[in-house]
């Protein structure tokens, strides 16, 4: 039987474990959600996606324990036979109101959501045309999908065109599919021009608003939100594993669209259903967000400091406008290095190299939340001075 341990990538995982530079599978001891315990060491996170710092608001925690005690720790079954509680379809209407669409459908993960979905919606004569820059889940959707999947160069807008243009006759019918806030680089979709070039060509439009839920729009109701453009989006998809605090995913759209996919989705009919006190924590933290809209300005003032001292720092950012702040590092070795630091400095920070990254642009992915005080955040930046200087990071994005 061949052995895994001389697979390239474990031969990888174990260099970089003896040079003690391996930065993966950390094991939080405690967490207060602005810093946690490593090894017994505190450290200031910015590499989590609590961007609204809900995981240990005293209103949300009180929901998930008193569901505990109302429905117990699980659902033990799938909601499509045993397991739907009168909490999953509470969520279900309020996340419809929420997002502005007509009907919401709960998985128990936001990756089962995108499965789910996406490969139920395209069949053997529809193609998904997506951004180069999507999500992982995405791509593997289109793995179980039926229909044929083009890619277009990221967030362009020409590249698009050419896409619909060169598939509108030859399918019946074109889905595009791109994440509202891009994971690593925190761009955000050109969803304005998306809506009218799928207008022009009648395609429909598929947001992956995970990372846009809980941040843009009034209320954090997303990108669509943002744009004020949510009657122009078919399908809207979103996860509880970011500003919601908790796990699990969403789709919602027309009332027809989630019925379909609620009797169609093989994630969704074949895998148990999200946990009670996981339901009861999306609930409360739409009641926060909906309670206490100072909530956001705390985040956007946050997300402003950190920008605005990176840029003085002179790093190199993407030019990014959401709580996501990549800083480019290029190479993948230093990339480990600079984490390594950040670690011994109190700074819990992640790195992305390829393939999430293309070749060259090793970063290290950063991310803030509304609970972040001002002194956590000023430590940051006197570190990330100090990495600029130390590792010689570039001030410029890389040259194509």
């Amino acid at each position: 039987m061949e052995s895994y341990t001389k697979s390239k990538i474990i031969q990888k995982a174990n260099l970089l474990r003896d040079q003690k530079l391996y930065p993966f599978l950390r094991a939080i001891e405690e967490t207060q959600a602005t810093c946690v315990t490593v090894q017994g060491k505190e450290q200031i996170m910015i590499g989590s996606n609590n961007y609204l710092g809900l995981t240990h608001h005293p209103h949300v925690k009180e929901a998930a324990i008193k569901a505990i005690e109302r429905f117990g720790t699980g659902c033990t079954g799938s909601r499509f036979l045993n397991g739907n509680l009168i909490i999953h379809e509470e969520l279900e209407e309020k996340l419809a109101a929420y997002i502005g669409h007509e009907r919401a459908l709960v998985f128990a993960t936001g990756m089962q959501a995108n499965l789910g979905a996406i490969s139920c919606i395209a069949g053997p004569r529809d193609c998904l045309i997506f951004d180069s820059e999507n999500h992982a889940s995405i791509i593997d959707a289109s793995r179980l999908s039926f229909g044929t999947t083009f890619k277009y160069k990221h967030n362009n807008m020409e590249s698009l065109e050419e896409t619909l243009k060169a598939n509108q006759k030859r399918f019946k019918k074109m889905i595009i599919v791109a994440d509202g806030v891009f994971s690593m680089t925190g761009d955000i979709l050109d969803l304005p021009n998306i809506v009218d070039l799928a207008k022009k060509y009648n395609a429909y439009v598929y947001v992956d608003d995970a990372h846009g839920v809980g941040v843009l729009g009034p209320q954090g109701q997303g990108t669509a939100a943002h744009f004020d453009l949510v009657d122009d989006i078919h399908f809207n998809m979103g996860t509880f594993s970011k500003s919601f605090s908790s796990i699990g995913g969403f789709l919602s759209g027309s009332k027809e669209v989630i019925d379909y996919v609620k009797h169609s989705a093989r994630s969704f009919i074949f895998s148990a259903s999200m946990p009670p006190a996981a339901v009861a924590t999306v609930l409360a933290c739409l009641e926060v967000v909906m309670k206490e809209p100072q909530i956001f300005d705390n985040l956007w003032s946050n997300v402003n400091m950190i920008r605005n001292g990176f840029k003085d720092i002179g790093l190199f950012t993407y030019g990014s406008k959401t709580p996501i702040i990549p800083v480019l590092v290029g190479d993948d070795f230093k990339s480990l290095e600079v984490t390594k630091y950040l670690t011994d400095s109190g700074i819990f920070a992640t790195p992305v190299i390829p393939p999430a990254v293309p070749s060259g642009e090793a970063l290290i992915r950063t991310s803030y939340m509304a609970t972040h005080t001002k002194a956590e955040l000023t430590r940051v930046l006197e570190v990330m001075a100090e990495v600029k200087k130390k590792f010689d990071l570039p001030s410029e994005g890389p040259q194509i």
